[in-house]
């Protein structure tokens, strides 16, 4: 049975040290080669410029131009003996000699030569073209000659007094001594060379151990998946989502962030100068900067969730550390919208409240039946015909909240009977204000039934922390007809002891705040019930406000709040008169 292996590939961030390892090499060994072959060209052209002029200062000696006019002027050449005797091998031996050239060459008007070092050499043709020096010209080679490769000088030789030329003069010097210069030249480059390897490496390691630390040890494709499991978790959720750098800075702003604060993304901008609510930054401080002067840092800690009222939401926040091996990565700040199920559990408690009034009335059904169904059995049919006249007199049942008939709107009559059965049960009493008429229809229930809802349960903690003997919550409603839709008006009084001495009537509006107790504590689920009303109401282009502060004993505060385009169906309203005479029948 054969097993198939697998290489494992190569991590990124080795391959990336590989890559920057070959990269430095070539850049190095590249640098290295250029150097060296412009150090050997210019070399080499030292040494042409130095043949040049050494070959220029024989040839312009007025023996060497006599002596070379002298043998060129007798027919054929002299034989080697007799050239490697004269003047003209002696004048080039002393200049070859005391240069250190390879060679100093001296010829007739055809090439032939007339000095030379080696003196086998003597009286044949030389191995390189002379033409062009013969001709006028001074010229720089680099050739291969009998005596081996050189960087050499040709100059024609003229007759004396005259632009005659008799012969050249070739000077050359050898390119292993020039390879030899080179050589010691490349040595410091080298050096540089193996230093800026070594600091290459060296940074190579430490941007990979970088890369490692910046990149969590993770490979690119498992950054690539990371970001779209991140952006489609973050854009998927209906919980806001703040990221918090270490840096201070907002990484992540997710789109429920922003519709739950009702704000832009924020990605990018400091986070102790977005404009988000300060609890919000609380949270991600440390306790040393939430402690007061003189206060220690051991009494005082950051919650680790917290209520509050943002674009007229109530919000539960927290945040947490966010850490990776030890590695501070900031914090995550997650935002958790309550609004609707504050809403259902208001809507809950108004079934609750209307199902145990209905509880009640059956059983008061019952009992009448009862009581009937026995006058007519033991045969009192007078006391029967007595007894539904007076039921028929009172009503079969007194509704929870009196002339909650003037509030027209099923719904907006239902919860208002919910609630006055709820503050009964407190020791309340929830009655409608004479100047209450609602004509039309509610369109939007939840927005009233919240700002609704608020005002009466604040009115009514109210009352009951309030020192009156007769505990009352009032409330006037009267819808305003529009072109398209109408404004609602909501007054609600109550018997408590109002607002407290010195306290500001916009900070009961504050986060925290309720008119029973004062401030308290945030996180508590107490506090944002005017808070709420008052954004919601705002919200609509409406507002709630305090009317009157109220005083210890009675009456207490009295609330207003407006809200625009919330009723349609509205006729023009009738005086109070005419609404009575209607009511009266």
């Amino acid at each position: 049975m054969q097993r198939s292996t697998s290489r494992q590939p190569l991590r990124f961030s080795t391959q990336t040290l590989l890559l920057q390892l070959a990269v430095v090499l070539l850049v190095v060994l590249l640098s290295t080669a250029v150097h060296a072959w412009l150090t050997y060209d210019r070399v080499g052209g030292d040494a042409e410029n130095q043949a040049l002029t050494l070959a220029r200062t024989v040839a312009s000696d007025p023996e060497v131009r006599a002596d070379v006019l002298a043998i060129s002027d007798k027919p054929g050449t002299p034989p080697p003996a007799e050239l490697l005797a004269g003047p003209l091998q002696a004048s080039a031996e002393a200049a070859r000699t005391r240069t250190g050239a390879l060679f100093v060459v001296i010829t007739d008007e055809t090439g032939i030569r007339l000095a030379h070092p080696d003196p086998q050499r003597l009286g044949e043709k030389v191995s390189t073209d002379p033409s062009e020096a013969l001709s006028g010209q001074e010229i720089t080679t680099r050739n291969t000659g009998t005596l081996g490769p050189s960087a050499g000088a040709k100059v024609p030789v003229y007759a004396p007094g005259t632009s005659t030329v008799v012969g050249e003069v070739s000077v050359g010097y050898s390119m292993e001594t020039v390879a030899q210069s080179v050589a010691r030249d490349i040595g410091p480059v080298a050096l540089t060379a193996a230093g800026a390897l070594l600091a290459g490496i060296l940074g190579s390691f430490l941007l990979r151990r970088r890369l490692q630390r910046l990149t969590l040890g993770l490979e690119p494709e498992e950054i690539s998946t990371l970001v779209h499991d991140q952006v489609a978790v973050l854009q998927g959720v209906d919980d806001g989502v703040i990221g918090v750098s270490a840096d201070g800075r907002v990484s992540v702003f997710n789109a429920a962030a922003q519709r739950l604060l009702d704000l832009p993304d924020l990605s990018g901008s400091r986070w102790e100068d977005a404009p988000v609510p300060e609890q919000l930054k609380s949270l991600t401080r440390p306790a040393s900067a939430t402690a007061g002067p003189g206060v220690s840092t051991s009494a005082v800690s950051t919650p680790d969730a917290l209520e509050l009222v943002a674009g007229g939401r109530v919000l539960v926040v927290n945040a947490r550390k966010a850490l990776h091996r030890r590695e501070d990565l900031g914090w995550v700040v997650m935002l958790r919208d309550r609004t609707e199920l504050q809403e259902l559990t208001r809507q809950l408690d108004a079934v609750g409240t209307m199902s145990t009034a209905l509880r009640a009335q059956r059983h008061e059904f019952a009992n009448q039946l009862h009581t009937l169904a026995g006058f007519l059995g033991i045969g009192q049919h007078q006391e029967a015909r007595d007894y539904l006249a007076g039921l028929a007199a009172t009503g079969p049942l007194k509704f929870p909240v009196d002339q909650a008939e003037l509030l027209q709107d099923p719904y907006l009559q239902a919860f208002v009977g919910a609630k006055g059965v709820e503050a009964d049960e407190r020791g309340v009493a929830l009655r409608i204000g004479p100047e209450t008429l609602v004509r039309g229809q509610v369109t939007d229930a939840q927005d009233v039934t919240t700002v609704l809802g608020n005002l009466i349960d604040n009115a009514v903690n109210a009352a009951v922390a309030g020192s009156a003997a007769d505990r009352w919550v009032e409330l006037e409603v009267l819808d305003e007809p529009g072109d398209d839709d109408g404004t609602l008006h909501v007054v609600v009084a109550d018997s408590g002891d109002g607002l407290a001495e010195g306290t500001d009537t916009e900070s009961v509006f504050a986060e925290g705040f309720t008119t029973a107790s004062g401030p308290v504590r945030a996180g508590g689920g107490q506090g944002f019930g005017l808070a709420l009303a008052r954004q919601l109401a705002r919200r609509r282009g409406g507002d709630v406000k305090v009317l009157e502060r109220g005083g210890r004993g009675g009456p207490g505060a009295v609330f207003m709040a407006t809200l625009p385009h919330t009723t349609a169906g509205s006729p023009t309203l009738k005086t109070t008169g005419e609404a009575g005479k209607e009511k009266n029948g």
